[in-house]
Parts: C-alpha cells; structure tokens; sequence
C-alpha cells in the first residue's frame, strides 16, 4: 500500500475520507476525524495570523496523551511548522537545552508545566506559548492565564476557527517534519532530522508487514505508549489514524485502575506496549476480566521483550505479542516480526526496502550467526543529526546508519539483539544514557567522581545505579543526592541505588570502566 509522503497532505484525506468515524478518544470524550481535521486547520490558522512563525520554524509539543497533542501536532504541520517532540517530565535543565538546540519559537505546554518553563523562557526563543489543561477539548473550564505571551488553548481554537487555513503542503519528501531528541552516549541529546518521507515511507514500509492486521475504518487501537515518541507517534498518529482507526489515548497508563476501567469501554482490536505494561496490566485483578476476544496485534518496542512478559500477556489475553526492533534515528520500525510468524527472543525480519548488515570492528561484514554491530540503510533513515554534521558524519556511512546495537541474523533472516550500545540503560523502555547523569551528580558539591551503570529489576527491567566517590571528609547521603537528581533529571533517570565507593575502576589511560561496575553490580 502507497500512501502520500506528505504528512499534511496525508492527515487532509484521512480526515475527508473518515470524516464521520471516531480518530481519538481521551478522558470520555471522543473527536471524529471531521472535527480532529476542523480543529487542527482552526490551530493552524490562528499560529499563521497571529504569531511571526514562518514555513520551517520549529514548535514544541509538550504533552502527554491527551486530544490536543494531535490537534496542535497535525495543526503544526498543516501551518508548514516541524515538530519538536517534547517530554512532558523533562525538568528546566533538560527543557532548557531543547528548546536552545532546536530553535524553538513556540510551545505547546500543560498549564501545570509553565513555573518549569518560567525559568528557562528567557534563554529560548520561544514567543510563543500556547496552554493547555486535559480537560480543554472534553468541556473543561477555560485557563486564566495573566502573562501576556501565554494564550490558552480554548482561545487558540475559538479563534482559529473564524480565519482561513492556508495549508503549507510539500512536494519535497526530504522536507523536514519532525525533531526527534535522542540520548547520545556522550554529551547532550541530539535532534534527529526526520523528514516527510522518513515517516511516512516507514509506515508504508510497517503496513507491508502487518497491514492484514490494520483493516480499514475498523480498528479500535489502545495507546498507551508516549505519541512524543516516535514509535507512538509512527503507528498511532500516522499508520493507524491514515486507515481510519480509532486511537484511545491513555494519558497516565501508571494509573492501573483507570487504564482498565478504560479498556473495559471499548472492543479494542489492537495495543502497545512493553515489559512494564504487559506485566502491570496481567497483574491486576480486573484485567483478566476484560473481552479479549476482538484483541488481533500486540506490538511491543522500546526495550527487549522477556519471555515471562511474552507468555503472560498470551496465556491472559490469547494475543501473541509481535515484537520489533527500531530507533529514533530510523523513524523507528527496522524490523518486527511477521504477522502469524512471530518468534519469542527475535525482533523479527527487516522491512521491506531495508538493507541490514553486521559489521566487525574494522566495518566488514560478519558471517551469518555471529555477532556483530548492526547497521541499517532505508528510506526511514533520518536526514542527519540537527546542527551536528561531526556526529552525523561519526553515524552515517555511505547511507547505513550505525545503530551501535550488536546483532546476529539466523539462517531465516530472523534478528536477535545481543547487546545494546554498551552503556545505555533502559528504564522501562526509556533510554537512559549514564553520560548525562553522571554530568549532573560531578556537579554536587560533595562528590569528588561517579559513574553510572544498569542493574536489573524486576519492576522496571533495568534501574539506574550511581557509584559515587566523595570528597575527602564528606558524610554519605543517599538520600540526599537522590533528591539532589530528582531537581535536575526526569524521574526515569534519577538513580534507584546509590553506592559509594572508595575509587572507580579505570584502564590504563583513566577511562572508567563501566563493565567492571555492571559485573560488580551483578555478581
């Protein structure tokens, strides 16, 4: 199936061609595609006449699953704008450095966010900020709102809606859409250049693979995964909504009670998620309870699926889980696993138009079976790293992307990840990179050194671990330095564990070798 590689030209049809079926639903309240398509165009018209944006500037989406995240996304996007996917529990320190880097010059915010947003506003060159509350499109009261560069949504939308949408189509597939931050495992995150047709040829790429399982104008879609990520983003707002699906958005899938309670509304057909999910979800006890018999395709990404996860999920739900394999960088999907051909402990097959090899140290290929760096060449590939040429050119070879991720093939093609990039930890299926952690804990006062490393845990698959040496004289507070993290970092990232240590295990050339912690950590 071919489909446009224009995201505003796709997001106009589908909303023609299912005016009249649901698209989301959140909180009780459900939009069809006819009022998602007139809400959009009304937030488009109001960011073309009454800010100074202009084709290709950069506007962040700060949300979480709720209607206005595809409101103001496809509303972005029909404007000509590209999409900074941004975490709604960033901190000041880690919002301030994206909307620096990206050049943002318009948000769209929470209302609970702003005291964050207030402290670093000023370093950005954001102007303009839009605020929104969950309630905003379910009938909730109006935000009152003092400062003079914040607008609330309710205003943006009643206003839009009385101006004309000039909408901003491109006949460029290499245009650019979409702003992925991605952790590195050194220095800051990076904003992965996603263009138009990085994204949409991925899903056409994905409906290759498990199209039999998106019927059109049928599918009720449980998403409970973040639409800020892109592999949300790829299957929930561009696959799924482009075949007329509905998508119920989970706003807090922590909340156990109320995502079953959700669930228990709907004949869902389809669902997302990973480890965590899987597992919290089979161990309430109103989940078994739920009419499973509708559910045709689980997918899970983010982070390896265990096999007790797999067969708990299956032996409650009589779904197989179809697991896949991808990254920031390839807009995500590399490879998943057939549709009736899944195989546990493999991510699947490579998708069509998609070159993988595994390469050696020295960048030559490996025999099949052996292990080896995974490299990925496709047109879901991303453009390059926003204003980092030097980490693009470090990335990027003669169009393969270096995942980093060390891989094998078996004799049918199947993929099994052996290894990730060696030191990130995966915190529920959130990356954590030990490089920024370790940037935040050398600056509290007391600590002379710290590394940081993954250790297992039952709940969240991974949790991070710091080993902290102090400075001379110091009194240990873990408790303390954990609060210290909880300042400056997203929950996921804070360290679980703290130990200290006396000295950090290094090579000869003083480099800290986090393997040697991993070992300790696990022995």
């Amino acid at each position: 199936m071919a489909m446009q590689n224009d995201l505003a030209k796709l997001f106009q049809e589908s909303c023609q061609k299912y005016a009249a079926l649901p698209a989301f639903s959140c909180l009780g309240h459900t939009l069809t595609f006819e009022e998602v398509g007139q809400q959009a165009q009304a937030f488009a018209a109001w960011l073309q006449r009454h800010t100074d944006l202009e084709v290709g500037d950069r506007i962040a989406i700060q949300l979480p699953n709720i209607l206005q995240y595809p409101v103001a996304a496809y509303g972005s996007l029909l404007a000509g704008l590209v999409l900074v996917n941004t975490n709604p529990m960033y901190t000041p320190r880690e919002m301030r450095h994206q909307f620096i880097d990206s050049d943002a010059k318009a948000v769209v915010i929470l209302g609970d966010l702003l005291p964050n947003l207030d402290k670093i506003i000023a370093d950005t060159e954001i102007r303009t900020v839009i605020v929104t509350d969950p309630l905003d499109l379910s009938g909730g009261p109006a935000r009152s709102l003092s400062n003079k560069i914040h607008v609330g949504m309710q205003q943006v939308l009643a206003e839009g809606a009385k101006l004309c949408c000039n909408v901003v189509y491109t006949d460029n597939p290499e245009q650019l859409a979409i702003l992925q931050y991605t952790g590195g495992t050194t220095g800051p995150s990076k904003g992965a250049m996603l263009s138009h047709g990085n994204v949409t040829e991925n899903v056409n790429q994905m409906m290759d693979s498990i199209g039999v399982r998106c019927r059109e104008g049928e599918e009720i879609f449980i998403a409970p995964l973040p639409l800020y990520h892109i592999y949300a983003f790829n299957l929930n707002m561009v696959m799924f909504f482009s075949r007329g699906s509905l998508n119920v958005l989970i706003p807090n899938p922590r909340d156990i009670d109320s995502f079953v309670k959700t669930m228990a509304a709907y004949p869902f057909t389809a669902f997302a998620g990973l480890n965590t999910l899987f597992v919290g979800l089979c161990s309430h006890p109103d989940f078994a309870k739920l009419d499973f018999s509708q559910l045709a395709l689980t997918c899970s990404g983010g982070t390896a699926l265990t096999e007790a996860a797999a067969k708990l999920w299956q032996d409650t739900t009589g779904c197989v889980i179809s697991e896949g394999y991808g990254l920031s960088e390839t807009s995500p999907v590399v490879t998943f696993n057939p549709v009736d051909g899944e195989r546990l402990g493999f991510c699947g097959i490579a998708l069509s138009r998609t070159e993988i090899k595994m390469v050696d140290a020295l960048g030559q290929e490996v025999p099949q079976g052996e292990p080896g760096e995974l490299w990925v060449r496709g047109p879901q590939v991303m453009q390059g790293y926003w204003k980092r040429p030097d980490a693009t050119a470090e990335a990027m070879e003669d169009g393969f992307f270096k995942t980093g991720d060390i891989a094998r093939f078996d004799e049918l093609g199947y993929i099994q990840i052996v290894d990730r990039k060696k030191d990130m930890v995966i915190v529920s299926g959130f990356n954590v990179f030990p490089n920024e952690v370790e940037n935040v804990l050398a600056l509290h006062p007391t600590i002379l050194e710290c590394a940081v490393v993954g250790v297992p845990d039952e709940q969240t698959g991974e949790a991070v671990r710091a080993y902290v040496v102090l400075k001379p004289g110091v009194t240990p507070d873990k408790a303390g330095l954990i609060d210290y993290c909880r300042e400056q970092l997203t929950a996921y990232k804070v360290p679980k564990q703290v130990e200290f240590i006396a000295e950090l295990p290094k090579s000869t050339v003083g480099k800290t070798l986090r393997n040697k912690l991993r070992q300790q950590a696990t022995a």
